[in-house]
This record gives C-alpha cells, sequence and structure tokens, in this order.
C-alpha cells in the first residue's frame, strides 16, 4: 500500500515538498451531477429563476472558486492557472452534469481545481434555485482524468 504523502514520520499533516519535482502541463477534469425536478431544470434552461441567470453566475463560481482551491483545502499548494472551464450538459429531464476542466503547468496537479470547481457550481446553482425546489441534490462527484506529472494519463474509465 502506498504511503500518504501528506504526513510526516510522526504522522502529523504536512504540506506536500514538490521542490524537486519538474514543472509539466497539468490538465484535469471533474464532474458532479445536480438532481432536480424536471420543470425546475427546465426554469434554468428558459432563464426563468428569480435570482438570476443560473447556469452563467455558477460557471463563474466555478471559476472563482478555482482559482481560490488552495484557500479552502487545507495541504492544497497555490497554483498558477492557465484555464478554467466548467460546462453544463442537460443529462435527463432532471438531471444536470457539471463538467470542470482546469489546466496549469506546474509541479503538481490541479485535480482539487477540477473538484473544487464542479462542487461549487453546484452548490451556485442549488442556492439559485433553493427558492424554487429545496430538495436539488448533489451527488457523485468525482474526477474523470488527469494527465501530466510523473504519474501521466488517468481516465476514470480505466479505474
Amino acid at each position: 500500500m502506498p504511503k500518504l504523502s501528506h504526513t510526516n514520520a510522526r504522522g502529523e499533516a504536512q504540506m506536500v515538498d514538490v521542490s524537486q519535482k519538474s514543472v509539466t502541463s497539468r490538465v484535469a477534469a471533474a464532474q458532479v451531477e445536480v438532481h432536480m425536478k424536471s420543470t425546475t431544470l427546465d426554469q434554468i434552461y428558459s432563464d426563468d429563476i428569480a435570482k438570476g441567470d443560473v447556469l452563467t453566475v455558477a460557471r463563474i463560481a466555478g471559476i472563482q472558486a478555482a482559482k481560490r482551491t488552495s484557500e479552502l483545502i487545507p495541504l492544497c499548494h497555490p497554483l498558477s492557472i492557465t484555464k478554467v472551464e466548467v460546462d453544463f450538459e442537460r443529462v435527463g429531464r432532471g438531471d444536470l452534469a457539471i463538467i470542470a476542466r482546469c489546466k496549469t503547468d506546474a509541479k503538481t496537479g490541479v485535480e482539487m481545481e477540477a473538484m473544487t470547481a464542479a462542487s461549487v457550481a453546484a452548490l451556485t446553482v442549488y442556492d439559485m434555485c433553493k427558492g424554487v425546489e429545496k430538495g436539488i441534490r448533489i451527488e457523485s462527484l468525482r474526477l474523470l482524468e488527469k494527465s501530466g506529472g510523473k504519474s501521466g494519463t488517468w481516465k476514470a474509465s480505466e479505474a
């Protein structure tokens, strides 16, 4: 079993030392699902939610969250992110998939930034729609793929 790298010899939390790693191009994509009534999703897509354009606000929230990941996740390295995309796909009558993609040239990956972007975008959808439907569910946050660095490319279908 691999040793956890976020603990020292005494088992105490530590930030991983990446100073000896090479800078490489890194990409990661994450997805989360938001489940709601089809009528609520219809309102989102017809721009009929009282708080405004849900998907635009959620996209901006996701982008902003990716840029601030190291402030939210204690042992995450601050990264200079070169690109963040947050996309939405209606995958069922009341199901919305949110896919976040992040890129950087760094010594460590952008998996946490992609997952944070997807999560905060989903929370923003909930916040903007809770007046219409309180029972919205956010589920199945997962890494879809990552590339770059020593471990190379990984895709969820291979796991």
